[in-house]
Formats: C-alpha cells, sequence, structure tokens
C-alpha cells in the first residue's frame, strides 16, 4: 500500500516538474540584457531580465552613491557587462560595482557624481521587452530650462565670434569691436539680467556676434509683419524709440527616444534615431532665424538618446513658455503601402479619421513601452495629460499644421493634403500652439531611405521652419509675461 502512494506521490511530483519547465524551477532569474542612457536630465539603468526581480535600495549621500540588492539572482557574465557599459561623460554617474553579497543576491553600488534623488522601480514584460528592473538617476539640483536656453545662446555666440574672427584672419582674443545691441537682443537681456544677479564689480565683457541671417519664403517675407510685444524675453532700443524686440521659442521634440525606439523600418531604421537628426537640424536653423527682427531659439525636449514621459514633454514646454511646440514622429503601418508625410492637431471631440486615431493610440502608448514610474510620478505632471486645450490653441495649431504643409509638400508627397485632429498626449498644452508631425512612412522602404538621406532631412527642416515663419508672420505671437 506505501509502496504504491510513493510511486502516485512520485508520478505526481514528475508531472509538476515537466509542467513547470526548466526555468520555473531555476534558482534563480537570468539577466537578458543590461542598458545604461546617459543624459543631462537623468541617467537611466536598465536590467532585463526572463522573471521579474526584487530590489531593495539605499542611498548614501557622502560621497554620493546608490547601494542596491537585486533578489532572485546571481552575479552573472551578462550582469558585469553594466561596468563596460558605463562612457566616462556620463554626466550623473561615476562608476559601477557588483558582487555577490549573499546567495541568490547581487549588490550593485553606483557611484554618482552629484547628489541624485534615485527611483527604483519594475516594469512588467511589453512589446519586445521581458521584465525590466530601473534605476533612474535625477540630479537632486536640476538645471532651470531657461538657464539651459541661455548657456546654449552663449556657446553659440561664443562660436560665432570664433568663426568671425577667422574668417578676418584674426584670432579670437583680439576682435576687440564691442558688440551692439541691435545686433544681440537676446545678449543684451542676458546682460541685462547677469547685472541685476552679480556684484557691481564683476566683468561683463561679450564678443561680438555674428548676425543672423533672415529667413525669407514666398509667403512669409523678410519684413514679417509686426508682432506685438508677449512682455517675454524683450529689449527697447536705446533712447526709447523704435519696435520692441523679443525672443520667440519654439519647442522641438522628436519622439520617442531611450528604451522606447518607436516605429522601426524595414531596413531596420529606428524612428527615435531619425526624428533626432531631424530635430536637430531644424533646431539650428530656428536658432539662426529672425522674424521681424526677432531672433527664434529651439529648446528641444531630448537632445540625446534617452526616454522622456508623454507629459514631461509637454511640461518641458510650458517651463520656457514656448510660443510653438512641434513633436517630430516617422510614421508605420502594417504594410508596406502607405507614404507621404501628415501633420497633426488635437482633438477632444473625436478623431477625424480611422487613421488618425489608430495613429494616436500608438504614439499614446509610448510610456509603456519607454518604461514611466507612475508610482512616484508627480501629480502635478500627470495633470498636464488631463489639460483641456482651448479652442483658441486648436485653432493656432490647424493654422500652424496648414503652413507647414504648404511648404512639406514642396519636397515630398504628402500622406493628407489637410491638418488632421486626433487625442495625442503631447499636444494637450492649453497655452501652446502645438503639432506632431509625421515625416514619412518608415514602414515603407523608399521613405525609410529617405529618412536615413541627409539630403532630404535638410530639405524637410527648411520646409519646416518656412512654415514656422509663415505662420508666424500672419499670426504674431501673443503677450506673454516673461523674462529672461
Amino acid at each position: 500500500m506505501s509502496s504504491d502512494l510513493s510511486r502516485r506521490t512520485l508520478l505526481r511530483t514528475g508531472s509538476l516538474v515537466l509542467l513547470l519547465g526548466a526555468q520555473q524551477i531555476a534558482r534563480g532569474a537570468s539577466v537578458v540584457a543590461v542598458r545604461i542612457w546617459p543624459a543631462e536630465d537623468y541617467t537611466r539603468v536598465t536590467i532585463e531580465s526572463d522573471a521579474a526581480l526584487k530590489a531593495k535600495q539605499f542611498f548614501v549621500p557622502d560621497p554620493p552613491r546608490l547601494a542596491v540588492d537585486i533578489e532572485g539572482i546571481d552575479l552573472l557574465p551578462s550582469l558585469r557587462e553594466l561596468v563596460g557599459k558605463l562612457k566616462s561623460d556620463d554626466p550623473n554617474i561615476a562608476g559601477i560595482r557588483a558582487a555577490q553579497n549573499a546567495p541568490n543576491v547581487v549588490r550593485l553600488v553606483i557611484d554618482l557624481k552629484k547628489p541624485i534623488k534615485p527611483q527604483v522601480f519594475s516594469l512588467d514584460p511589453v512589446a519586445a521587452y521581458q521584465h525590466r528592473l530601473v534605476f533612474d538617476l535625477y540630479p537632486a539640483d536640476p538645471p532651470e530650462p531657461v538657464d539651459q536656453l541661455i548657456a546654449q545662446h552663449m556657446k553659440d555666440m561664443d562660436a560665432a565670434s570664433e568663426r568671425a574672427a577667422r574668417l578676418l584672419g584674426l584670432e579670437a582674443d583680439k576682435v576687440t569691436r564691442p558688440a551692439r545691441p541691435e545686433d544681440d537682443p537676446l545678449g543684451a537681456l542676458i546682460a541685462g539680467r547677469e547685472r541685476t544677479t552679480r556684484p557691481a564689480t564683476s566683468p561683463n565683457a561679450s564678443p561680438n556676434p555674428a548676425q543672423p541671417p533672415q529667413v525669407q519664403t514666398e509667403d512669409a517675407p523678410s519684413a514679417v509683419a509686426e508682432a506685438p510685444s508677449r512682455g517675454s524675453p524683450a529689449k527697447q532700443p536705446p533712447g526709447g524709440k523704435g519696435k520692441t524686440e523679443r525672443l520667440i521659442i519654439v519647442a522641438l521634440d522628436p519622439g520617442h527616444g531611450g528604451e522606447d525606439p518607436g516605429a522601426i523600418g524595414p531596413g531596420g531604421t529606428q524612428e527615435k534615431r531619425v526624428v533626432l537628426q531631424i530635430a536637430q537640424k531644424l533646431r539650428d536653423r530656428i536658432n539662426e532665424t529672425r522674424v521681424n527682427g526677432n531672433p527664434m531659439r529651439a529648446y528641444m525636449t531630448r537632445d540625446k538618446d534617452f526616454f522622456v514621459p508623454l507629459q514631461v514633454r509637454v511640461q518641458k514646454a510650458q517651463s520656457v513658455q514656448a510660443d510653438l511646440f512641434i513633436s517630430i514622429h516617422a510614421d508605420a503601418f502594417m504594410t508596406a503601402r502607405p507614404q507621404g508625410a501628415s501633420v497633426y492637431a488635437l482633438s477632444t471631440r473625436g478623431a477625424s479619421s480611422a487613421a488618425a486615431r489608430w495613429i494616436a493610440d500608438k504614439e499614446n502608448a509610448a510610456d509603456l513601452v519607454g518604461g514611466l514610474n507612475t508610482k512616484t510620478a508627480d501629480a502635478n505632471v500627470r495633470r498636464v495629460l488631463f489639460d483641456m486645450s482651448t479652442t483658441a490653441q486648436i485653432n493656432d495649431s490647424l493654422k500652424l499644421g496648414t503652413a507647414m504643409l504648404g511648404h512639406v509638400k514642396r519636397v515630398g508627397r504628402l500622406h493628407k493634403p489637410q491638418v488632421e485632429q486626433a487625442n495625442f498626449a503631447v499636444l494637450r498644452a492649453p497655452d501652446i500652439p502645438s503639432v506632431l508631425v509625421e515625416t514619412a512612412f518608415i514602414s515603407n522602404p523608399d521613405e525609410e531611405k529617405r529618412l536615413n538621406d541627409p539630403k532630404y532631412q535638410d530639405e524637410l527642416a527648411d520646409a519646416l521652419v518656412r512654415g514656422i515663419v509663415s505662420y508666424f508672420s500672419k499670426n504674431p505671437p501673443l503677450a506673454r509675461n516673461r523674462q529672461i
């Protein structure tokens, strides 16, 4: 009797082993991949595994370092790869160490270059990813977006001065002609700001910048209609006479990034890479453009390969009180047939077509792939997603989109000749005209090649900046309280 019972027990156990398989009965999880995404905004470290991992972390402030005990795993060679993936120019991480702290527990120590507010969280499998353990390392004292704009402007002015000196056959430090306020209104504003924040004895010399060119288009001649002052970066010429100049800020939002590659073309091209290249070219053109003498400045929601949540993209544009918000993408469909560029504006009453609704749903799912820490997301930031845009904002967005389509159609095929509408999360800033540009269908082999062609990228960036200038020629920026 006991022999039969033992036999039945053994059969049940054997059946259970067969049903579970090797992965379920293994002592620990296996690491599939490790990744590091460095950026000034924050650095993300990701450990991807075939089973969920548990982690306990503690932060040591002096010297700053984050220690994390990862349970359910052994110190495998794939985990040691993290050390080799760290780059010396990472703005936040100084070093990474890993050791077997206890049986089935690995301790990961991340040495930091500055005080950090860490976020450690897990993500369930989604898209091409399995289980992910994520470390987001945010600077405790992040830079102000407006200060970043100023720093970049000063860097560009220095570079322009050096170029001018080389053209004259002089050394940069021998250029002695003082800068004139009318040459550089933003520089004058920065100088004024420095005078209010520095001691009176601080030196405040600035080199002579090159004069940015004036963009001219068929429907936006050089004498663009005068824009009323927004009270935001503005300057009154010496003597108190003449027009007031102000800085026009255009927020550029390259889609996807970091853990979220976006759409992938048949040749392996990642959407996140080509849209960043196009956005950088558009940024350079905007920074060299004046509208009726008023300088424009581009602000990038991301300038490198890192993940930015949808609501943070909107918040970034609002933090610099942008005059326009332009999100740049490369569309994809289930077949290779669709082609052509499209421009979308927000709709709060449903999409203008089934295709527009499908694309909006796909773009709005980017946070799931990119890996959003929903447990600790700031409530004020999350609220941005639910702000209802005003009718005026949507109308202005439609005008901007129409102006852009008028120029984009001259360099490539349009998917739809009119601006389409859908409920895109990144277009929900209630006070900023916002459009989403699908530059081409990356799922179409021919258009994938064009997206990788620097010449086409240049032509597209030219068309987009002409559309922006054309829009402002008929819709001058409104007054807004912004000071630099």
